[in-house]
Protein backbone atom coordinates (compact mmCIF):
# COMPACT_ATOMS: atom_id res chain seq x y z
CA UNK A 1 0.00 0.00 0.00
CA UNK A 2 2.60 2.23 0.22
CA UNK A 3 4.07 1.72 -2.84
CA UNK A 4 0.97 3.23 -4.06
CA UNK A 5 0.90 6.30 -2.41
CA UNK A 6 4.49 6.90 -3.08
CA UNK A 7 3.43 6.06 -6.93
CA UNK A 8 0.45 8.39 -6.91
CA UNK A 9 2.11 10.82 -5.11
CA UNK A 10 4.78 10.94 -8.07
CA UNK A 11 2.83 11.22 -10.64
CA UNK A 12 0.75 14.14 -8.92
CA UNK A 13 3.64 15.86 -8.32
CA UNK A 14 4.77 15.27 -12.41
CA UNK A 15 1.45 16.81 -13.21
CA UNK A 16 1.23 19.57 -11.23
CA UNK A 17 4.87 20.68 -12.54
CA UNK A 18 4.52 19.89 -16.22
CA UNK A 19 3.74 22.85 -18.49
CA UNK A 20 2.66 21.41 -21.69
CA UNK A 21 -0.56 21.86 -21.31
CA UNK A 22 -0.55 25.69 -20.47
CA UNK A 23 1.42 26.30 -23.99
CA UNK A 24 -1.43 24.18 -25.49
CA UNK A 25 -4.07 27.21 -23.28
CA UNK A 26 -2.14 30.04 -24.54
CA UNK A 27 -2.33 29.19 -28.58
CA UNK A 28 -5.95 28.31 -27.53
CA UNK A 29 -6.40 31.66 -26.27
CA UNK A 30 -4.67 33.63 -29.14
CA UNK A 31 -6.57 31.38 -31.69
CA UNK A 32 -9.34 32.45 -30.00
CA UNK A 33 -8.89 36.20 -30.29
CA UNK A 34 -8.00 35.87 -33.72
CA UNK A 35 -11.41 33.94 -34.39
CA UNK A 36 -13.51 36.62 -32.64
CA UNK A 37 -11.08 39.53 -34.31
CA UNK A 38 -12.13 37.92 -37.65
CA UNK A 39 -15.82 37.45 -36.55
CA UNK A 40 -16.33 41.48 -35.84
CA UNK A 41 -14.32 42.70 -38.85
CA UNK A 42 -16.52 40.38 -41.29
CA UNK A 43 -19.75 41.37 -39.54
CA UNK A 44 -19.02 44.80 -39.84
CA UNK A 45 -18.05 44.89 -43.69
CA UNK A 46 -21.37 42.84 -44.30
CA UNK A 47 -23.36 45.60 -42.67
CA UNK A 48 -21.65 47.99 -44.45
CA UNK A 49 -21.91 45.91 -47.88
CA UNK A 50 -25.60 45.38 -47.00
CA UNK A 51 -26.37 49.40 -46.18
CA UNK A 52 -24.45 50.36 -49.61
CA UNK A 53 -26.15 48.01 -51.44
CA UNK A 54 -29.48 49.00 -49.58
CA UNK A 55 -28.95 52.79 -50.54
CA UNK A 56 -28.37 51.71 -54.37
CA UNK A 57 -31.30 49.91 -54.80
CA UNK A 58 -33.26 52.74 -53.48
CA UNK A 59 -31.67 55.74 -55.31
CA UNK A 60 -32.75 52.95 -58.13
CA UNK A 61 -36.15 52.66 -57.56
CA UNK A 62 -36.63 56.75 -56.75
CA UNK A 63 -35.02 57.39 -60.45
CA UNK A 64 -37.17 54.55 -62.28
CA UNK A 65 -40.22 56.75 -60.25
Amino acid sequence: MTAFVTNATGAVRRFLRDRRGATALEYGLIVMCIFLAIIVAVTMVGNDASDTFNSVANSMDNAIQ
